[in-house]
Parts: C-alpha cells; sequence; structure tokens
C-alpha cells in the first residue's frame, strides 16, 4: 500500500486514515449527476467499506464526513470539521532535528495525556503558508511558537499546557 492510498479526513473531531478513498472520489465525481446526500453518503461508505473497518455505530459520522469529502473533492465550499484537543504541527522536510521534534512533542503530550493531533508537515508550500523562514519550526493551535529550532521537552511542555489552558475541554495533566 502506498502513502497516497491513505486520505485523512476528520471524523467527530479527529483524523482518521481511510484506504482507497481518493480513489472512490474520483469514481463517482466522474459520473453526470449525483445522487443525493443520503444516497451518496451510503454508496461512499460501501465502497469504502471494502477496504476499511468503520464500525456500525459510527457510520452516520462516517457518511457526513465522505459527503463533506466529496463537496470538498468538486471544489464546493464546506465547513471543515473542528479538530477536538490541541492541533500541533511540525514544519520541515523530515530531517533529523524536524524528527526529533516530532518525536520529543508527541512524547510530551503523551506524558501529559493532552487530547490532540500531532502533523509532520513536509510539503515546502505548506510550511510556507505558516510564514517561516526556518525549519524545524513547531505551530501550536495555528500558533508559531519555535522557528530554526528543537526546543527543549520543558520548554515543549510549556507551550502545551498554555495552549492546553485555552481550550475549553482539555485540561492539561501534570
Amino acid at each position: 500500500m502506498r502513502e497516497s492510498d491513505v486520505t485523512q479526513i476528520r471524523i467527530n473531531g479527529n483524523l482518521i486514515g481511510i484506504v482507497g478513498l481518493k480513489q472512490v472520489m474520483e469514481t463517482l465525481a466522474g459520473g453526470d449527476a449525483y445522487p443525493a446526500d443520503d444516497e451518496l453518503g451510503k454508496e461512499i461508505l460501501k465502497r469504502v467499506s471494502e477496504k476499511n473497518y468503520i464500525p456500525s455505530r459510527v457510520k452516520e459520522l462516517y457518511m457526513a464526513a465522505f459527503i463533506r469529502e466529496f463537496r470538498k473533492h468538486l471544489g464546493e465550499p464546506v465547513d471543515e470539521a473542528p479538530p477536538v484537543g490541541l492541533r500541533v504541527l511540525v514544519l520541515g522536510p523530515g530531517c533529523a532535528q524536524c524528527s526529533r521534534m516530532e518525536m520529543d512533542v508527541r512524547e510530551v503530550m503523551a506524558e501529559m495525556k493532552l487530547p490532540g493531533e500531532l502533523l509532520h508537515v513536509t510539503d515546502y508550500s505548506e510550511i510556507g503558508k505558516y510564514g517561516v523562514m526556518g525549519v524545524p519550526a513547531l505551530v501550536i493551535n495555528d500558533k508559531v511558537v519555535c522557528v530554526g529550532a528543537t526546543p527543549h521537552r520543558n520548554k515543549i511542555k510549556e507551550w502545551l499546557i498554555e495552549a492546553g489552558e485555552t481550550l475549553p475541554s482539555t485540561k492539561p495533566n501534570l
């Protein structure tokens, strides 16, 4: 399986990897007319379920996410589902420093039992959107907190505590 076969989508506030979603979207978008959203969601769910396990108790959430992703695929404006907890990005091409920062952040978040997502952005055009002039860079809840260096774990913890205190349902476990 290639990395390009997995598409990450937000379901119930969490990023979930779905195998083959891009191919399903391209196939359905190639038709002349699209079914109503309810039928569209069921059809995407049926096709995606061939390669992915989807628990029956959350099928409605998945269908809503699939419809949203299909609309995005068509270029239509959609409201993104918000993340749950912190949103942490490590910006960098995947060098040793970037990987070290990602590992440190992951370990600190685990120690603190902080809910949230941690993504490593390696695409230079995406990195450029944050206006950083060096890598690695660390972004917490859309705020750039560090550029061009790998911070000490205590500093990472400090930033995560500060960011976690601003979220209504996130309380850092010290």
